[in-house]
């Protein structure tokens, strides 16, 4: 005999007409009207983060029949995404949504269109599917153009759009994509998605992918700082791409052609400043967005995206050209005072590992390294970057 859970999974393959003519009532649960797949699954959400083999019956009928139903009415297609964005933290469910092809399509027809009611379910569920490699492929597709958002065929672009041009429901009224976030810091995890990001697009003006988004370290949102703070430091891993990041000119004839920096350094050491004041020969060379700061500017205070950010410095610490630019633009005061003004032990020995090595002379220069465990914390070790393989997995978006 199937469970009641099961009998309702059941119901999700049902045609609504044969269903209909039956007039059933769960009769366990007289108040349950079960007359359709769409009423499943609004009584299925509760059960689809604790109950996820339930959905796997059958070789993932009901995970196909629920993208279905994503194309349904509003409130039917937001008990579908929900249901989706939950058992996709399933390995099988996973591969099966992210390498379909229809349905990747259906989301982003979806959610490029600005009168979307769900828009922010298909963030969340894009940014789960994201972490299938098969996902890659979405930065290579090309698709009609949304013209109200976009002026690119590229799939990637008009995700860049939605993001950088819905923000706080500028775009459509409904959704903040705050979630997309996630999804470029997961695809920033595979060597296409950091060259994507750190590479001027000539079909865009020659504009770098992560210059649109890495205004938004200092957003109101916490869920866009950290997707944000977590796309800068996967991108970081690309080496090649550290002149660019470290450059803050516009035209920069140390660069290859098109010579187009970054400037990323701004807004990556802002969120780890607070109202301190600097002595006169901290400040000399510090980059002008970081002086005369307004006396009530506060600290990021998610220590979890401050240690994103001492995680992307040190990746940038990586070659000598990248040392000598912290070093030139005085990273090391900001640092410092972040080490004193943080008690937390991550945060602390994060910014130790920074300062060990941007205060450690190159080769055949005399060493130079401050005692930060004077300030209270102990002496860190230099510490071996991690490959992307071994970085820290973003967690899987849950609705509850």
């Amino acid at each position: 005999m199937p469970t009641e859970l099961e009998e309702l999974v059941e119901f999700l393959h049902h045609g609504n007409t044969q269903i209909r003519q039956a007039g059933e009532t769960h009769p366990h649960h007289p108040a349950i009207d079960v007359c359709s797949p769409p009423a499943a699954a609004e009584h299925l959400v509760g059960y689809s983060q604790a109950h996820v083999p339930l959905f796997k019956r059958n070789q993932l009928e009901p995970v196909k029949d629920l993208k279905l139903l994503v194309k349904d009415y509003a409130p039917i297609a937001k008990d579908a995404l929900t249901i989706l964005i939950n058992v996709s933290a399933d390995g099988d469910v996973l591969k099966d949504v992210a390498k379909d092809d229809a349905f990747l399509e259906l989301l982003l027809s979806r959610i490029t269109n600005k009168k979307e009611p769900n828009a922010n379910e298909m963030a969340m569920l894009l940014a789960n599917m994201a972490k299938d490699d098969a996902l890659q492929r979405v930065l290579e597709l090309q698709r009609d153009v949304p013209k109200e958002l976009s002026t690119s065929k590229w799939a990637m672009d008009q995700l860049m759009d939605c993001f950088v041009k819905g923000a706080e429901g500028a775009y459509n009224k409904n959704a903040d994509f705050d979630y997309l976030s996630y999804f470029f810091a997961d695809l920033a995890k595979f060597a296409k998605g950091r060259e994507y990001l750190t590479t001027p697009q000539e079909h865009d003006a020659n504009i770098i992918p992560l210059t649109k988004i890495h205004v938004f370290t200092d957003h109101k949102s916490h869920i866009r700082r950290l997707g944000v703070a977590s796309t800068i430091k996967n991108a970081s891993f690309h080496l090649p791409a550290h002149p660019v990041l470290l450059s803050n000119l516009a035209e920069d004839p140390a660069l290859p052609p098109p010579g187009i920096g970054a400037n990323l350094l701004p807004y990556i050491l802002l969120p780890l400043m607070g109202p301190e004041e600097y002595a006169d020969e901290d400040t000399e060379g510090m980059l002008d967005e970081l002086q005369l700061l307004e006396p009530d500017k506060e600290r990021e205070r998610d220590l979890e995206i401050v240690k994103s950010h001492l995680e992307t410095l040190l990746l940038l610490t990586t070659t000598p050209g990248g040392r000598a630019a912290l070093r030139r633009v005085k990273v090391y005061p900001i640092v410092r005072e972040c080490h004193l003004q943080i008690e937390d032990d991550g945060v602390r020995e994060a910014c130790d590992r920074v300062v060990q090595i941007l205060m450690r002379k190159e080769e055949g220069e005399d060493e130079d390294v401050p005692d930060m465990g004077a300030a209270g914390a102990s002496a860190g070790k230099l510490v071996e970057l991690k490959s992307e393989e071994e970085d820290e997995e973003e967690q899987m978006v849950d609705v509850l």
